[in-house]
Order: structure tokens, then sequence, then C-alpha cells
């Protein structure tokens, strides 16, 4: 990851999963999934509904079903007190 996408995250943007199910139109029994990452702001997700977008418009698939997860890469310090400070010799 460059300069960018750190700067990108300190400004709010996580970590995007989007996994598209889709058919080919010649088969619309059978489902397959494209798994596709990105860093991006939630809850409206504009890139990925850019990237959804041009699916639509360019690529010959049937969207079936979208699912979209998010993790912060940079997330806060945690700090756990300690429960037991002894030798264990």
């Amino acid at each position: 990851m460059g300069c960018r996408d750190f700067e990108d995250q300190l400004n709010g943007k996580l970590l995007t999963t989007a996994e598209v199910l889709y058919y080919m139109p010649d088969h619309p029994k059978l489902l397959q999934s494209f798994l596709w990452q990105t860093l991006d702001v939630a809850p409206d997700y504009p890139r990925v509904q850019r990237f959804l977008e041009f699916w639509r418009r360019e690529i010959e698939a049937v969207i079936h079903s979208v699912f979209i997860s998010n993790a912060g890469l940079l997330v806060p310090a945690r700090v756990r007190p300690v429960r037991f400070m002894g030798d264990l010799h």
C-alpha cells in the first residue's frame, strides 16, 4: 500500500470486500462468485457503487446478489488490564 492508501485510511476509508454472485445469460442456473477489494467509505460505498455500475454497463454477466463487508486496517490500540503478575518458576 502506498502513502495515498494510508492517507485514505486516516480519512475514514475502510478495506471493503464485495462478493458479487452472478450468472451468464447462457447459463442462468450456474451461479459464479467474484471477489473484489478496495478502500471505500461506509455506509454509501461510492467506489463499490461505481464498480457495480461499470459491471452492469460493460459486462454481459447478470448480477444475482452482492455482499459487502469491511474492516478497518487502522484501529485504535486495545489496552487490557494485567490479571497476573509474578514469577512462574
